[in-house]
């Protein structure tokens, strides 16, 4: 498929005025881009009784976004349409799941031809469709990254590297960065250090955060910190070339946490994201993570790379985000994008790590069946056919740049940053001082959006990161 830029209409502002208090921005309302699809006629659950269903037999805790929530009917690559045939462009990708596009036709088509055939059978037999799948997986990783464990989530992919890196190890004590996000079950809550997505349990024994290494936000950062075309405005920068004082001190703060906070000073294993998803798409300085991970190393630990919302060529240079920081960890974690939104992931990591878990028994009872390994096998391919690692790199990049152009239109938006199609937008109330915009105003910001068709996600502590996290195939923008 061919590669497109997106076409100026999308980010051309100047038309219509928007007030959210004090704040006042004039935009053109974009019209749609032409889409030949027509989706199905809606004949379902009244909009009314599934609110209704919602309140009384789901969870609480499943949160929805919007005054009214959208209710959707139907996917085709990058659009969503709601039950009553409203068309959106699907900006958030099912929270960086939906990789290459909703119902992608090679996707779907190998996901009904394994349906025929085999629906499930336990691993213990062998079956075709997770050996090829294994195999062609593998190859994406480089080094001593052969074996691979699949579960269903990314909360399983990462419970199951904390063990196994704790077994291989011996060593209990594990480290986290401030403001990451890895998993809400209650063995990874600790791990996890967004206040917001804790509860108040006994959890994270044995679990440590250091501060977290962030330009914007952090006590250190400057103006060529990041691996983005967006840096951080109104901080200066003198570090020379090639060099990051910024990431040397955020690496003395893990080392100093590894000292005063861990038995004999031992870290077994390090996670980290290659970019902090849920966290607000929060990049560090370019030469922090490598020299985190061989301090770790140089402790007797492993190092783990959360590909969970990074991977599968969504960072437009490279396929998995860990070779943006120019390493290769011992155990990488892969979900959401993995399988398109079906449910998939894995842990990838070496043999001798590995060895460690045939000392049990160990089973995932739906963990690689049938159908997830071809769908899995299906989104390899339909990412190396459709070109959209570079396609990520092409739109990714003239999108950030052109909300460069906004940034200096509008104080509102205090920091742009990400990389590929992982993009974070910033919104402040005072730049200077980076005081988050309420939210309050920010909800406004988010209706207004969604009653134009574009879907966005939100994240960070304050919930006042915007979060654009494409399809690869949003061609169309």
């Amino acid at each position: 498929m061919a590669i497109h830029k997106i076409p100026a209409q999308f980010l051309c502002f100047g038309r219509r005025t928007f007030s959210y208090g004090s704040i006042r921005c004039s935009s053109s309302e974009p019209s749609m881009p032409p889409c030949d699809f027509v989706p199905e006629k809606y004949q379902g659950i009244s909009y009314d009784d599934a609110m209704k269903v919602r309140s009384k037999n789901l969870t609480p805790a499943l949160l929805t976004f919007y005054k009214k929530p959208v209710m959707i009917n139907q996917g085709h690559m990058q659009w969503l349409w709601d039950i009553d045939g409203k068309r959106y462009l699907d900006l958030f990708a099912g929270i960086v799941t939906v990789s290459v596009g909703h119902c992608h036709p090679k996707v779907t088509q190998a996901a009904e031809k394994q349906m025929r055939k085999l629906w499930h059978t336990t691993n213990i037999y062998l079956h075709p469709a997770i050996h090829e799948y294994a195999e062609k997986l593998v190859a994406k990783l480089p080094g001593d990254l052969k074996v691979v464990y699949f579960t269903n989530s990314g909360s399983e992919a990462n419970d199951l590297a904390l063990l196994m890196a704790r077994m291989y190890t011996g060593t209990f004590e594990t480290l986290s960065l401030r403001n990451a996000y890895h998993g809400a079950s209650p063995y990874l809550m600790g791990l996890t250090a967004l206040s917001t997505w804790k509860f108040n349990s006994p959890t994270g024994l044995g679990i440590h955060q250091t501060m977290n290494a962030d330009p914007y936000r952090g006590p250190w950062g400057g103006a060529r910190c990041r691996d983005s075309p967006s840096q951080v405005v109104g901080r200066s920068c003198d570090c020379a070339e090639g060099q990051c004082q910024a990431g040397e001190h955020y690496l003395d703060q893990l080392k100093d946490t590894v000292a005063f906070s861990m038995p004999n000073k031992r870290c077994g294993a390090f996670f980290a994201e290659s970019i902090q998803g849920v966290g607000g798409t929060v990049q560090f300085p370019k030469n922090f993570l490598k020299p985190a991970f061989e301090f770790i190393r140089s402790q007797g630990g492993v190092c783990i790379s959360d590909e969970v919302q990074t991977g599968f060529g969504r960072l437009g240079s490279h396929f998995w985000g860990f070779e943006t920081h120019d390493l290769v960890p011992d155990i990488v974690t892969m979900a959401k994008g993995i399988g398109n939104g079906f449910p998939l992931a894995a842990v990838v990591t070496t043999p001798e790590i590995a060895k460690q878990m045939g000392t049990a028994l160990h089973f995932n009872t739906y963990g690689g069946n049938p159908m997830a390994s071809a769908v899995g096998s299906a989104v390899l391919d339909a990412i190396e056919e459709d070109g959209t690692q570079e396609n990520s790199h092409v739109v990714g990049t003239y999108f950030i740049n052109k909300l460069r152009e906004l940034q200096n239109e509008f104080d509102v938006i205090g920091d742009v940053r990400g990389k590929g199609l992982m993009i974070g937008v910033e919104l402040v109330s005072d730049r200077e001082k980076r005081t988050p915009l309420s939210t309050d105003i920010v909800g406004k910001i988010w209706e207004d959006m969604k009653d134009m068709g574009l879907l966005v996600g939100k994240g960070g502590l304050y919930g006042t990161v915007s979060l654009i996290l494409l399809h690869f195939d949003s061609y169309y923008l």
